[in-house]
């Protein structure tokens, strides 16, 4: 089984969206009834028909942490059972929609939990787990929202929020397009992974700047989604790569629900994100007696391989294998994940004062000789410094010397006395 995350440090960034390429508005179905329905491809091609004749998520709670979510809508009546706001400038049950893209989070809600209620009866968006509930936490993405909090204050804010309120399963449709995250995240995820829950995050997409996965796809523990095209290959615009991707969903030609109604096509892991979330409720509805390890050890271990693990993680989704299947206990888990994480690369942070101290001897440094006073009696006699450093040094040399010169005059005699003969 794959391990779901990795890095950190501070640094104050927005969080934004992973959705890319904008999003298109399409009328209501005019012409047949079940006319968005035909659009969600994926509920055939990844199993969840299959899957719901065993569970529709009955009995779960997931938290969307996003830009709100309008529970007024047809599909989302309803299924929103709390919320709040992080932001300061949205609404205390977090149903008013908030910041730069304010009809993300509703889009994301409907893809995840959408009662499949449109305005004619047997229509609409069904979502993958349409019988799951939401607790629905606003945050604003982005730098010209209004919001005073910072960004990484909203997320840490919500993660918690949404633990002591319940939630199964947290979705983040987010990035902060950093491999590194604070470190009130580390403590904020790890009370998720504490209280049992599994936090599902967008990889995001290259089609909105973000090349490779930024946190918080890329925390210790995290079930990170990478996106794909109809056809299941590798989404170049609405994707990204790295090695914490767990697994990957479709990112192409989505639908969802807007604020106020009304349906909007759109790309990105935002999408993808919430349909894998969704899988996770159905799972953890089917199995209740399952830890956060074993529900993500179901969806990842029933992947099907599709290719290079740094753009699918495990494979694609099969949302049937991982409700059905025969499955073997999960090897790790996210709160070891990270508290490892944790112990390895923040103690490089941590002040020499706060270090453990050290249990080798000190390291004593020696003073110089002094230097001899001047017109004293110790400029003349040699002490013990200049007699090893100097003094010795010379007499040494003068006795070769003298030793030499007696040698050569020694040889000089002896070549006289020769000749002499």
């Amino acid at each position: 089984m794959r391990r779901w995350g990795r890095w950190g440090t501070a640094a104050a960034v927005a969080i934004v969206a992973a959705v890319t390429l904008g999003t298109t508005v399409i009328d209501a179905p005019p012409a047949h009834a079940d006319q968005i329905r035909d659009m969600q491809y994926w509920l055939a091609d990844y199993g969840f028909d299959e899957a719901w004749l065993s569970t529709k998520g009955a009995g779960v709670t997931v938290a969307v942490i996003d830009t709100g979510i309008d529970g007024s809508v047809a599909e989302l009546k309803g299924a929103i059972v709390g919320g709040m706001d992080a932001s300061g400038i949205g609404s205390q049950n977090g149903q008013t929609p908030v910041g730069d893209n304010s009809q993300h989070g509703t889009m994301v809600a409907s893809l995840l939990a959408g009662r499949g209620r449109g305005p004619v009866p047997g229509s609409g968006v069904i979502g993958v787990a349409p019988e799951a509930e939401l607790l629905a936490a606003s945050v604003a993405f982005g730098t010209n929202t209004g919001s005073t909090v910072s960004n990484d204050d909203q997320i840490a804010s919500a993660v918690r929020w949404a633990v002591d309120n319940g939630a199964d399963v947290i979705n983040m449709s987010l990035t902060r397009n950093t491999l590194d995250w604070p470190q009130s995240w580390d403590d904020a995820f790890l009370y998720a992974f504490e209280h049992d829950v599994v936090v599902v995050a967008a990889a995001g997409n290259r089609g909105a700047g973000t090349a490779a996965v930024g946190a918080p796809a890329t925390i210790p523990g995290v079930l990170t989604v990478a996106g794909v095209d109809r056809d299941g290959d590798a989404s170049f615009d609405a994707s990204s790569q790295g090695i914490t991707i767990s697994v990957a969903a479709p990112s192409e030609d989505l639908v969802g629900v807007v604020p106020g109604g009304g349906y909007a096509k759109w790309d990105g892991t935002s999408g993808a994100a919430p349909i894998v979330s969704g899988l996770v409720a159905l799972v953890r509805s089917a199995y209740p007696e399952l830890g956060a390890a074993d529900v993500i050890n179901r969806v990842v271990s029933t992947a099907v391989p599709r290719g290079a693990v740094q753009i699918y993680g495990n494979g694609l989704i099969d949302a049937d294998a991982a409700v059905n299947a025969e499955v073997a206990a999960a090897s790790t888990d996210p709160e070891t994940q990270l508290k490892e994480w944790v112990h390895l690369h923040r103690r490089a942070a941590v002040a020499p004062s706060e270090e453990e101290p050290s249990t080798r001897d000190p390291i004593v440094a020696k003073a110089d000789p002094p230097a001899p006073e001047q017109g004293s009696l110790a400029s003349i006699v040699p002490n013990s410094f200049t007699m090893t450093t100097v003094v010795v040094p010379i007499l040494v040399l003068a006795g070769f010397a003298i030793l030499i010169v007696l040698l050569g005059i020694g040889a000089t005699r002896h070549f006289r006395r020769i000749l002499r003969r």
